[in-house]
């Protein structure tokens, strides 16, 4: 872990920092006269590159409370819309990028809502990193048994049987040959804010190819509102 850790801090969260700095640096430099569009470009990729470092840092500070088991939980009913939507506005992603198939009548499930929606968030960003250009990601969510699982279904090149459990590993980014995707830290941060309080995060196929990666929680049956399962 200490290994991998100093090798992120080393390269990814190096690259978007140069790239801010080189863009507020350009913005500073007074020997050059910049249009409005070159402004706006640096100033674009500025405010990227900082989101994109923001965003790392959130992860390594998530994959160690996680491994001290600080991470606080506030546990209730949770409508799955509720967390889906604002999941897919968070990524910016419509009806050219995803199938979106949540079921009538769902249960309420029981989870962390603010968790439960960045896990989703993040499961949904790996398969639209996979996903072939031109298809898009299916989310789904049905009932059975007492659990409600959401379904996260992309067509792209999939996992081998054997390294299934290895994308949950911090750390590890099976199928990224560019080494410009992160730290490896999302599906693996992903899990630990599923199966925290119950719930569970696997990896399955896809018919015809790819990888499905379902939530499964349990399902708060019809009662006094807010009632949690004995």
């Amino acid at each position: 872990m200490r290994s991998a850790l100093l090798a992120a801090v080393g390269h990814d969260l190096r690259r978007p920092f140069a790239s801010a700095t080189a863009a507020v640096s350009g913005l500073r430099a007074t020997d050059v006269a910049l249009s409005a569009d070159d402004r706006a470009e640096l100033l674009a990729t500025a405010d990227e590159s900082l989101e994109s470092l923001s965003a790392l840092i959130t992860n390594l500070l998530d994959v160690s409370r996680l491994q001290a088991g600080a991470l606080a939980v506030r546990r209730g009913p949770v409508d799955v819309a509720v967390v889906v939507l604002p999941a897919l506005d968070e990524l910016e992603l419509g009806p050219e990028q995803v199938d979106l198939d949540l079921g009538p009548q769902l249960s309420m499930v029981l989870a962390d809502a603010g968790l439960l929606q960045r896990a989703i968030v993040n499961v949904v960003a790996n398969g639209i990193r996979f996903a072939p250009a031109g298809t898009r990601v299916r989310i789904s969510a049905s009932e059975f048994a007492g659990q409600v699982e959401i379904r996260v279904t992309d067509h792209g090149p999939g996992i081998p049987a054997g390294r299934r459990a290895d994308v949950f590993v911090p750390f590890q980014r099976l199928g990224d040959t560019d080494n410009l995707t992160g730290l490896g830290l999302g599906l693996a941060i992903a899990k630990g804010f599923v199966e925290g309080r119950g719930g569970t995060l696997d990896a399955d196929d896809t018919p015809g190819g790819g990888v499905t990666m379902v939530i499964a929680l349990t399902a708060i049956p019809d009662g006094p509102a807010g009632e949690e399962p004995k």
